[in-house]
């Protein structure tokens, strides 16, 4: 029997209609028999980060972060890019994940939803991001990091992504990251 693969999805945009969280949103409902896909939905709450404050008690909303990361056996993001970095929310998340070392070892990947016509594609955000993430010792699954391309038009009135052919590779993205955490369970035995 094939074992259940859960994977925690990030959005690093705050705003209403964020195609970033659509496409996470989307992820929900697509993801393949045997995937696990839940939405961190709290980024809002979570503190600015402070090292002074990194120890227990943590803050409620850190430690529901963190608990989150635990349960998880892979990470999804997926996030705009803002003045040509990561938004400061979602870094401001990453931050909270360098010093519990949840992540350490555990495999991630980013899909970009930049519009076609994004200058950058938000390569400086995801050039933070693989950054950052190399700081925390993210495995990064270099074949789910992939550009999916969703514009306003995409997302229908229930913030799901409408057009098929983008939910498939949404689903695509869930597969390969099931089939790389699978395989890397059946090398640990």
């Amino acid at each position: 029997m094939t074992s259940r693969v859960t994977i925690l999805m990030i959005s690093g945009s705050l705003r209403a209609g964020s195609t970033n969280t659509a496409l996470l949103n989307t992820a929900t409902a697509v993801a393949p028999g045997g995937v696990d896909a839940v939405l961190y939905t709290e980024l809002g709450r979570l503190p600015h980060f402070n090292p002074d404050d990194d120890h227990e008690p943590l803050h409620p909303a850190v430690r529901a972060l963190r608990d989150a990361l635990g349960r998880a056996d892979a990470l999804l993001f997926s996030t705009p890019e803002y003045a040509g970095a990561l938004p400061g929310a979602f870094k401001n998340l990453l931050d909270w994940t360098v010093g519990g070392g949840e992540t350490y070892g555990m495999p991630a990947a980013w899909i970009n939803a930049s519009g076609l016509h994004s200058p950058t594609g938000a390569a400086g955000a995801h050039h933070s991001l693989r950054q950052v993430l190399g700081y925390t010792g993210v495995d990064i699954i270099e074949a789910a990091c992939v550009r999916i391309p969703v514009s306003r038009q995409s997302v229908g009135p229930d913030g799901l992504i409408v057009d098929s052919t983008l939910r498939e590779q949404v689903a695509g993205v869930l597969e390969v990251m099931a089939a790389y955490v699978r395989q890397a369970l059946r090398n640990e035995k």
